[in-house]
């Protein structure tokens, strides 16, 4: 039953991740077909990633109160609506519209975390989150297969297969998935617990460093083909499938993370994710040659964000208590959507004045070694307690009775 529940909870977040990344892909076609410039393109890739962030501080609340099962259904089912817009959208206005709203599949990740973590003991979180993210691979099939498909089927048609199986999937999840019996709704208010939640030091801890780390990963996924088109001159399946690459092997690093941080501890994995992003960072802003040079560094670049997203989640179970964890990964999840947001309109922004994303790159390897020295101020928080702890505890309980 447990396994069975990971198994559906991961396919739902790999297709509802999926649909919001219909349209990173397609970039280059839509900037030909609307005469887009650089940052009207970098603002159409990055607008779902907006709601798909913010939408996972409600969404998480909701988890919390109606349960993953019930919550995977609507999300699927709500996500068919833009999904089938998008795909019939000719203008930049309505296009950006239903981008916009696109954004509730990648809501699904609020839902997710709380759904597996409440099937697994605090000592296999690690594990079970790390496997769950397997689900962006989403992105994944999204580079590696909408170009294809739109190229021998078209556009619409493309949609409606995308809108035909999130229908099936809301379906399945309804039917053949359950929620964990040690989850009980909560009852109380929303507002109040995600104030309680922003009043907590590890919604804030881990709201940083997975806006570095998640919306790194993001932020690539959705933008790399229009990099590598810009600077590679790739056609557009040849970026896709270079970008699938990238999102790949940030997929498979996830639950590396999640397992190394069940056995080293999350602090660790997370300073050495942090350290190889920002040496990889500065490595591409070096302009590597195409191909290898370039396609090793972001390969190794997307294993290193991968490692820190299985990270900061071990890190949140080991710090918030069950029955918090869906409106604090609404929360914290919403911060890793943001941080995938802005990179794309700076990235942009410092292409159409300079011709080249150098400082683009300089600022992600900055704001990596800004997470790297912040985890290190993290390692007591995690540290189990050593014998002189319990002692002083142990005597202060004496005092206190």
């Amino acid at each position: 039953m447990t396994a069975r529940n990971l198994t559906l909870a991961t396919a739902a977040f790999a297709l509802t991740f999926w649909a919001w990344n219909l349209i990173g892909p397609l970039s280059s076609s839509y900037t030909k077909m609307l005469h887009l410039s650089a940052g009207q393109t970098s603002l159409l890739v990055a607008t779902p990633v907006l709601v798909g962030s913010l939408g996972r501080i409600p969404v998480g609340v909701l988890t919390d109160r109606f349960g993953g099962r019930r919550m995977f259904a609507v999300i699927c089912l709500l996500t068919i609506i833009p999904v089938m817009f998008v795909g019939s959208a000719n203008s930049f206005g309505s296009l950006l519209f239903w981008a916009f709203l696109l954004g509730v599949g990648g809501t699904s990740f609020a839902v997710g975390i709380p759904f597996v973590n409440n099937w697994y003991e605090a000592s296999r979180r690690g594990f079970a989150t790390g496997v769950f993210g397997v689900g962006m691979g989403g992105t994944a099939l999204s580079a590696l297969l909408t170009p294809r498909l739109v190229e021998h089927l078209g556009r619409m048609t493309t949609h409606l297969i995308m809108a035909a199986a999130l229908a099936v999937m809301g379906a399945v999840m309804l039917l053949f998935s359950k929620d964990s019996p040690k989850w009980s709704p909560a009852t109380e208010p929303a507002l109040p617990r995600i104030r309680e939640a922003l009043r907590m030091r590890a919604t804030w801890q881990g709201a940083f460093l997975y806006a570095v780390a998640f919306g790194g990963f993001v932020a690539f996924s959705t933008y790399l083909p229009t990099v590598l088109h810009n600077v590679y001159d790739f056609a557009q399946s040849d970026a896709g499938i270079r970008t699938a690459g990238f999102a790949i092997a940030g997929v498979l690093a996830r639950p590396v993370g999640g397992m190394l941080s069940d056995r080293v501890g999350p602090v660790r994995v997370l300073i050495a994710a942090f350290a190889g992003v920002a040496l990889m960072a500065v490595l591409l802003a070096l302009e590597l040659p195409a191909e290898l040079p370039a396609g090793a560094t972001l390969v190794v670049m997307a294993f290193f964000l991968g490692l820190g997203t299985g990270g900061v989640f071990a890190l949140v179970a080991k710090l918030v208590e069950p029955a918090r964890v869906g409106t604090v990964t609404g929360l914290v999840g919403a911060a890793g959507g943001l941080g995938g947001y802005f990179p794309p309109l700076v990235m942009g922004l410092t292409f159409a004045r300079t011709d080249t994303y150098t400082l683009g790159y300089l600022l992600l390897a900055g704001t990596a070694a800004a997470a790297l020295l912040f985890t290190v101020t993290l390692r007591r928080a995690v540290a189990p307690p050593t014998h002189a702890d319990a002692a002083v505890r142990a005597v202060a309980s004496r005092a206190h009775h």
